[in-house]
């Protein structure tokens, strides 16, 4: 195998028999507490060289746990999404929100930092670990400890989460990136908008199955199968950022190659040779387990 061409959102690679395939690996977005959850990292392959007869990992990374705001300064951040892999390609899972006086975790892209009364706090950093090109972005930072205490939004895989905008405005989540790998072109990997303590304006998620979040109650899911992350709650009891939206994993190549050997029963999946014209596009939706061409 060797790289031919390097360019943003994209790495080619060729085999010499002409064996290709491209690639799109999203991570599950992590879950919203205060701060909205940070999107599943987003890496998007263009003729990834395969090799026939050779079988390969892969698995659909689930979206992380909102958790359950705290009314005083600590409690638990929403869990991290979970990593989405196939053969060395490995997206991490989207950092959890922040909660009450937190910063937002690191990850793919970053959870946004919680509301506070006590001190300013940071969005987690994205692209974490680091690849090239970046599989995220930051989560956006809370700065307004006074007012209706908002929370900031989650990074996306095209943005940084947005932060607090003002004393009564929580930050939006940072929004995701389109891809036509399947024929139609499709938005993924937003990030969930930041909740907001009491009255004022919550964050929206993200473009790209970010989940909202809330001025009264629980924050919304991210979206299944975009890896958009969770939003984040606003103040009262029992009140939850919402789960991360779990990943996907998407493999496309010429129809002139035989469909895959086979595929293990772990794994949920659909396949279509109309979607895009001259392909046979493999959408991985569920589950871990070993595909071979």
């Amino acid at each position: 195998m060797t790289i031919s061409s390097l360019r943003t959102g994209e790495i080619t690679n060729t085999m010499n028999a002409g064996n290709y395939c491209d690639v799109l690996v999203i991570a599950g977005g992590g879950g919203g507490s205060t701060g909205g959850g940070g999107a599943g990292g987003y890496r998007s392959f263009d003729k990834f060289g395969i090799a026939t007869g050779t079988n390969y990992t892969l698995t659909v990374g689930a979206g992380g746990n909102g958790t359950a705001q705290s009314e005083v300064p600590g409690g638990t951040n929403g869990s991290n999404g979970n990593n989405s892999i196939f053969a060395s390609i490995t997206s991490a899972g989207g950092g959890g929100g922040g909660a009450n006086a937190q910063n937002g975790s690191n990850g793919g892209s970053g959870g946004g930092a919680g509301f506070s009364s006590t001190a300013n706090k940071t969005g987690g950093t994205g692209n974490t670990p680091s690849t090239t090109p970046s599989q995220g972005n930051n989560g956006g930072n809370q700065n307004h400890i006074t007012g209706n205490y908002p929370a900031a939004g989650g990074g996306g895989a095209s943005a940084a989460g947005s932060n607090t905008v003002s004393t009564t405005v929580a930050g939006a989540g940072g929004n995701g990136t389109a891809s036509s790998i399947t024929g139609s072109s499709v938005t993924r990997g937003g990030g969930g908008g930041g909740g907001i303590y009491s009255g004022g304006t919550a964050g929206s998620g993200g473009t790209g199955g970010g989940g909202n979040g809330s001025v009264s109650g629980n924050g919304s899911a991210g979206t299944a199968n975009t890896g958009g992350g969770g939003g984040g709650a606003s103040n009262g009891a029992g009140s939850t950022g919402g789960n991360g939206g779990s990943g996907i994993v998407i493999l496309a190549y010429p129809q002139q190659f035989p469909p895959l050997a086979s595929i293990d029963a772990g794994l949920t999946y659909s396949y279509s040779t109309t979607s895009r014209s001259g392909f046979r596009v493999y959408q991985f939706t569920a589950g871990t387990g070993t595909v071979k061409f």
